[in-house]
């Protein structure tokens, strides 16, 4: 396979496995004692904290940076663990920049937030190193619950079932458990194949059993999971990939989501083809990671092209800037038009009265690889009453079969963040044990 990074056309191994290690190191590498308690001690350990109210979790972080400032890291991480059971991971992918730490009291007056998010990991991984899980199930209730995904949605709801004594069978399609922590998170910001030893550690509260390869609508039937078991919660997620019809030929046309997969289960990356020239279609986290991911391969030169202004991009500011920083070209107002032989036209977009218009203008970007990263659907159309492209649920997570809730992104409610799944499957098992228990 060429060496050589700017060899023309889509092809991998672009950059040696030694390279490509060295590129996809951790985004922030962990803290040590002495770096975590320095940070610790700039905690104001507030009073009714902003940053507790900005955590869709609810973790009381002034109490869990206090821990850490006494030395009590492993007291620290129950205090995570008790509102949010996959805090190892939402550490690391957590966009604590516009929840947390943007509402830090320190951010507001000195322009420099508490490392809220390294503080978390530091806690949480050292009480997992230690090999011991931090919660007992309570007694056996005779009751059974079926969880269907294993992402963080499924995972938190089913830890917190069994933790309540609950029997729990968990259903994911794919052949490894974790959703996007495992499938489409960017690799350098779960390194280690953390996202499997996390999987690994939730389970160790026992009570949970794992059946892969089984997928709502194919091997599974909703009707038959309502006979079989006492409550079911879905935390499919958003498995459909929008489609984006471009005429034309010339460059590859991938989807992102898929691209991130495969070279998520890739061993060492240098089986990942990838482009001289790529151009990345869209402005969230997904296009972001693609766009980043892309150069870490050795592409030579990245455009990310979004069809809005850059302030209606989905990914944070802190996003884009990380995505400049690695030399990812970042284009707005680009509307794609069609593929060409050197690569995409696009047209000039802007905003009129609210709303985005041709402006008759169009050029061109030279691309050997296209990327599509213009959001995810639900794959299918379970027998559920939808709120616009997702399932409708209330503010418990039920659905409008009774018996059936729902969370993560698959359902209508909060933000598509990692977080607020977990939010999300925890509050719903807390209801879920309500009416078992009625």
């Amino acid at each position: 396979m060429p060496s050589d990074p700017f060899t023309p056309g889509v092809v991998a191994g672009r950059l040696s496995a030694d390279e490509i290690a060295e590129n996809f190191q951790d985004l922030h590498p962990p803290l040590n004692d002495h770096e975590a308690h320095v940070a610790a001690d700039r905690c104001y350990f507030c009073f009714d904290a902003p940053c507790a109210t900005a955590c869709p979790t609810t973790i009381d972080i002034p109490l869990f940076i206090r821990q850490i400032a006494t030395g009590t890291p492993e007291a620290a991480a129950r205090t995570i663990f008790s509102q949010n059971i996959l805090g190892g991971m939402c550490a690391r992918v957590c966009p604590t920049e516009t929840l947390c730490e943007e509402v830090c009291v320190r951010e507001v007056a000195e322009g420099k937030p508490v490392i809220i998010g390294q503080l978390q990991r530091y806690a949480t991984d050292r009480l997992m190193a230690a090999g011991t899980h931090p919660f007992s199930r309570a007694s056996d209730t005779g009751k059974t619950v079926a969880v269907v995904g294993a992402g963080p949605a499924g995972l938190a709801a089913a830890h917190r079932l069994a933790m309540l004594g609950h029997a729990v069978t968990i259903f994911d399609a794919r052949p490894k458990g974790g959703g996007l922590n495992e499938y489409g998170i960017a690799a350098y910001k779960a390194t280690g194949g953390f996202a499997g030893a996390e999987l690994d550690w939730l389970l160790g509260i026992g009570g949970i059993t794992v059946e892969y390869g089984k997928k709502l609508g194919a091997e599974l039937a909703l009707s038959d999971l309502e006979d079989r078991f006492d409550a079911v919660f879905l935390g499919i997620g958003l498995a459909g990939v929008n489609a984006l019809a471009l005429e034309g030929s010339g460059p590859e046309v991938v989807n992102a989501v898929d691209w991130i997969a495969e070279m998520r289960q890739s061993k060492d990356k240098t089986d990942i083809a990838v482009g001289r020239d790529v151009v990345v279609i869209g402005g969230g986290m997904t296009a972001v990671d693609a766009a980043i991911q892309s150069r870490l391969l050795g592409a030579g030169n990245v455009t990310m092209a979004y069809r809005r202004d850059r302030a209606a991009m989905a990914a944070s500011v802190m996003e884009q800037n990380l995505a400049a920083s690695k030399g990812v070209r970042i284009v707005c107002n680009a509307a794609p038009k069609a593929l060409v032989a050197s690569g995409v036209l696009f047209a000039r977009t802007e905003t009129r009265d609210g709303q985005l218009v041709d402006t008759g203008e169009t050029f061109e970007i030279a691309a050997d690889q296209v990327m599509l990263a213009i959001g995810q659907s639900l794959a299918g159309q379970p027998d559920l009453a939808l709120k616009g492209r997702k399932i409708a649920v209330d503010e418990h997570g039920r659905t409008s079969r009774p018996g059936v809730w729902a969370g993560g992104d698959c359902a209508s409610g909060g933000d598509d963040l990692t977080v607020t799944a977990v939010a999300e499957g925890r509050d719903a098992a807390m209801d879920i044990d309500a009416a078992l228990s009625a």
